[in-house]
């Protein structure tokens, strides 16, 4: 009977950590989005960058029809 009232109160307690921790995200989840947001635009303008260099730089070839 002492293990059954061990287990249920361990099971408790998970339960209540759990729900304060999934609240927690709930929480945090859209403050961390916009915080990384301006990474991610960083992100998108280089590759935006990285993409016309390339497309600058195949333009003769495409120009002339080789193909890839």
């Amino acid at each position: 009977m002492k293990g059954l009232n061990v287990k249920i109160l361990l099971w408790l307690i998970l339960f209540i950590l759990c729900w304060v921790f999934a609240a927690l995200a709930l929480v945090l989840y859209p403050v961390i989005w916009l915080l990384l947001l301006p990474f991610r635009l960083i992100g998108i303008a280089v590759t935006s960058v990285f993409e016309l260099l390339r497309a600058l730089l195949l333009l003769p070839s495409r120009l002339l029809g080789v193909s890839r």
